[in-house]
């Protein structure tokens, strides 16, 4: 056996989910504190170094060096300890496929080139794209000379815009991407005082909340399903009362359901310590902002579009260029710009795209987000066997969705792929995440108080890197702490059509039967274990980097905008990209292209709403017009307009 002097180093990250491989020489330091780490080792060897954010990793916490030929991992009298395959070391040899737990940190050591190196991804390989609008978009042979010429300047001449002969729309307020965050701001600035001849929504749904809609379809959340994760915001209601607990329970008691009505009132009273957190049915979120866009007039400042750029002109404004299909291009000049794109993409798990673009098979390998009812339909009728991969909210609605099919045929087994065990959850101070069957429990995605508490205030004031500690500690997104699904979950493994599985993916192809056969590597066992399925279900989540999207892409290189530690937009406290101000110009940012910023939430309900509030009481500073300040009367005078539904 040789020395070995190389090896890679596998996570994802503990907050936004995304992998990393680095290829590095030994020996290898690992802690918080590049400044803490050694330079060098005894042998006078170069060391290389590992940087995590977390505040449970110490300064200095470990090094894996090589001694004869064999790898080694040595503590370093760290706080919080080091754990190999879930036994807590103080050194120990590492073998090829070994996981290292540090903090909320799980790494896999490999010795040879791993098959799937998350670092070395090409973007076609790690995503697909989140289902678009049947409206084609322009060929590109037509958009070949859009934007025009004068877009690759810093600052544009809005005349120049006029000269092309395209549309030019000239407003005060511009939302880009016409998703629930835009449909928020601009609900803001129509209560705030803002006129809806001077707002103007881009993006290519007509409903604000379409491309959510169809998601929740897609991973098995119809209209009549609760919503998975936490909302304690109302989108259509800024003042949040009443609540949809209380519009369902009154809705029940119309109807006659006392009991009902009763059950939801006590669920809000009662969450999360006695009860389960309280969770509105998918349909009654749409049906009100149906509502809400029909008051504020949504529909007259919605332009459908997909937004190409975004420039300075030299009048202290913004320039928006966008294509509307068919050939027809448009300009918004803006002087106050809101972007929220939402997620650009479905994170798709590479050798699964890849067996997609062999076999050209897109039935039976599908991804949780992609409309995929054939398969459970197909199940219902012959039986079979689901491969899922991923853990989380989604893959718990697509076992409770399994859980019903077997209702109707229960020759139906599911084998869950985990590519590590999941003993104990993150820890943050003395509070630390129940896990069950290996998922990650809580009933919202943070603590509390990260959402309007003590938590969120000590984000909001803490420096960008001291941000990425603290999100770190605190975890990513946690499976909803649910009776029923944990009762399926139990059930299945008892009655053993469930079964978890853990090991890493060395290749997915078709067997003989045109069936699926992945081949995984368990940990801790010689050889490989074959797993054969009639369908797999990639239920990892959706990607929100600023580089998947062409546009944020292209304001962040032609700008030069810097990026925070999650490689989001860097953001102020009350969500404006600083580095874009132009004159009396401002533009504002919400959801997840924000986060690792001042909000732990943002793509949440809430999150949405508190970033618009914020971004738009900076504009009532500003005295930006027509935002006029809510003070308590005129708040109460608007409320009475919600309720009675009456234009602001």
């Amino acid at each position: 056996m040789s020395t070995v002097s190389q090896i890679w180093l596998s996570w994802k990250d503990p907050v936004t989910g995304e992998g990393q491989t680095l290829s590095i020489n030994l020996p290898v330091a690992i802690g918080r504190d590049p400044n803490s780490l050694p330079t060098s080792f005894s042998n006078g060897q170069t060391v290389a170094k590992v940087t995590l954010h977390s505040s449970q990793i110490s300064r200095y916490h470990a090094l894996i060096f090589c001694q004869g030929n064999q790898l080694f991992v040595q503590d370093q009298n760290s706080s919080n300890g080091l754990f190999v395959n879930n036994q807590r070391q103080t050194q120990s040899p590492l073998d090829n496929g070994d996981v290292l737990r540090l903090g909320p940190y799980e790494i896999t050591v490999n010795t040879v080139t791993p098959s799937q190196s998350y670092g070395s991804r090409r973007a076609s390989d790690s995503f697909i794209q989140v289902p678009g609008t049947p409206v084609p978009d322009p060929p590109r042979a037509e958009a070949s000379g859009f934007p025009p010429t004068t877009f690759q300047e810093q600052y544009i001449n809005p005349q120049n815009l006029y000269a092309t002969g395209f549309p030019v729309e000239e407003v005060d307020y511009v939302a880009v991407g016409a998703g629930l965050g835009s449909y928020i701001w601009v609900d803001c600035l129509r209560i705030y005082g803002v006129k809806a001849q001077q707002i103007r929504a881009l993006g290519l749904e007509a409903k604000p909340y379409g491309r959510y809609q169809r998601l929740c379809i897609n991973s098995q959340i119809p209209a009549h399903e609760r919503l998975r994760s936490n909302s304690d915001s109302c989108p259509d209601n800024l003042w949040g009362w009443p609540s949809y607990a209380l519009r369902e329970a009154y809705g029940d008691f119309l109807k006659g359901h006392f009991s009902g009505a009763v059950r939801h009132l006590w669920q809000v009273f009662g969450e999360p310590a006695f009860m389960e957190t309280y969770t509105p049915r998918s349909g009654n979120v749409f049906k009100s902002i149906d509502r809400e866009a029909a008051r504020i007039g949504w529909s007259n400042m919605y332009r459908f579009g997909r937004v190409r750029a975004i420039r300075k002109t030299n009048d202290g404004r913004y320039a928006i260029a966008y294509s509307a299909g068919q050939g027809r291009y448009g300009f918004v000049l803006g002087r106050y710009v809101h972007l929220c794109t939402g997620y650009p993409v479905i994170q798709f798990l590479p050798d699964l795209q890849e067996y997609r673009e062999k076999t050209g098979d897109f039935k039976t390998v599908v991804n949780a987000y992609e409309e995929h009812n054939h398969v459970y339909k197909n199940l219902e009728r012959q039986g079979g066997t689901v491969l899922i991969r991923g853990r989380g909210i989604v893959a718990s609605r697509v076992i409770q969705r399994l859980y019903e099919a077997r209702h109707r045929n229960p020759n139906i087994s599911v084998l869950h792929l985990m590519r590590s065990p999941k003993p104990i959850g993150n820890q943050f101070g003395h509070a630390q995440r129940p896990v069950s069957n290996h998922f990650e429990l809580q009933p919202f995605n943070w603590p509390k108080a990260c959402w309007g508490g003590t938590l969120r205030e000590q984000l909001e004031a803490a420096p960008p890197g001291k941000r990425a500690n603290l999100l770190s500690d605190w975890g990513g997104t946690t499976t909803a702490d649910r009776h029923d699904w944990r009762t399926i979950i139990q059930t299945g493994l008892d009655k053993g059509w469930y079964r978890i599985i853990f090991g890493e993916v060395t290749t997915v192809e078709p067997d003989a039967q045109g069936r699926s056969l992945t081949r995984i590597r368990e940990k801790n066992i010689t050889g490989e274990l074959s797993l054969t399925a009639n369908y797999i279900i990639d239920a990892t989540g959706l990607d929100g980097k600023v580089q998947a999207t062409p546009l944020l892409h292209d304001l962040v290189t032609h700008y030069h905008l810097p990026l925070n530690h999650i490689g989001r937009l860097q953001v102020s406290n009350n969500f404006e990209l600083l580095e874009m101000r132009n004159h009396t110009g401002r533009m504002y940012a919400a959801g997840t292209i924000t986060f690792g910023g001042p909000y732990a939430a943002v793509d949440s309900f809430l999150g949405l709403q508190y970033s618009a509030l914020k971004s738009v009481e900076a504009l009532v500073q500003e005295r930006a017009p027509q935002v006029k300040p809510l003070h308590p009367l005129a708040s109460c005078w608007q409320w009475l307009k919600w309720i009675n539904n009456q234009a602001p």
